[in-house]
């Protein structure tokens, strides 16, 4: 579904992707980890047309994608679910929410799709009315990643999505995204955490100052020195 191929990408004159190529067949939560500063937000946004690369090829469900403009990337079927509970502070849950769904086939069924979030995330429902800037780290999360769903994906990136929640939200929110790929949606997913992401990835890679180190499946990364020593304390 999703074929990264010797990209390289900088800001400026500082290089941040060195010949980067991963793929996510359909079906999969394929993972990239990395510490800060490893060029996954990076990445993430080369794909989603964010930033242009200086070269290589990104191909999306047979197409070439890179150097789109990003609202053309997301009608694909790529929904990014950002870094940082990214929310507009000023507007509420549900209106964060139904910007999701700014596309034509998914504001028809934006009802449908809302209801669908609210059972994913009770606690949203809870606060539809609420200003999102009074939310808590972790309900800014859910956020993020219920407005991404609202644009009926057929692939989902998630950066980070377990900063800044508790320990039994992050346990829910890598459940739901468990569930989504059940549903048949593939998921490209960022994070730091090891251990939890791990748990429901089906392969992953490991970037190292914009390099992939490592690639494997989960067992082979878990069994993986570079994964026992830099990231699990082994």
């Amino acid at each position: 579904m999703l074929r990264v191929h010797n990209v390289n990408a900088a800001y400026g004159a500082v290089r941040a992707l060195w010949d980067v190529t991963i793929s996510v067949d359909e079906g999969e939560i394929v993972v990239v980890l990395g510490a800060n500063g490893a060029g996954k937000t990076t990445l993430v946004k080369a794909i989603v047309g964010l930033i242009e690369p200086s070269s290589g090829m990104i191909k999306f469900a047979g197409q070439r994608i890179e150097g789109r403009d990003a609202h053309r990337i997301s009608e694909l079927g790529i929904s990014y679910g950002p870094e940082g509970g990214g929310v507009f502070r000023d507007m509420s849950v549900r209106e964060n929410l139904e910007l999701g769904a700014y596309h034509r086939r998914a504001w028809e069924r934006r009802d449908k799709t809302l209801e669908r979030v609210f059972h994913l995330f009770p606690r949203l429902e809870e606060r539809e009315r609420a200003l999102s800037r009074t939310l808590s780290g972790g309900e800014r999360q859910m956020l993020v990643i219920g407005r991404a769903l609202m644009a009926l994906p057929t692939m989902c990136i998630f950066d980070e999505p377990s900063i800044g929640m508790s320990p039994l939200l992050v346990d829910q929110s890598f459940h739901v995204i468990s569930q989504l790929r059940d549903e048949g949606i593939t998921v490209l997913l960022i994070e730091q955490n090891v251990n939890k992401s791990l748990e429901i990835a089906d392969r992953g890679y490991v970037l190292q100052n914009g390099r992939v180190v490592l690639a494997g499946s989960r067992e082979e990364l878990v069994s993986s020195e570079v994964i026992g020593h830099a990231y699990l304390g082994l």
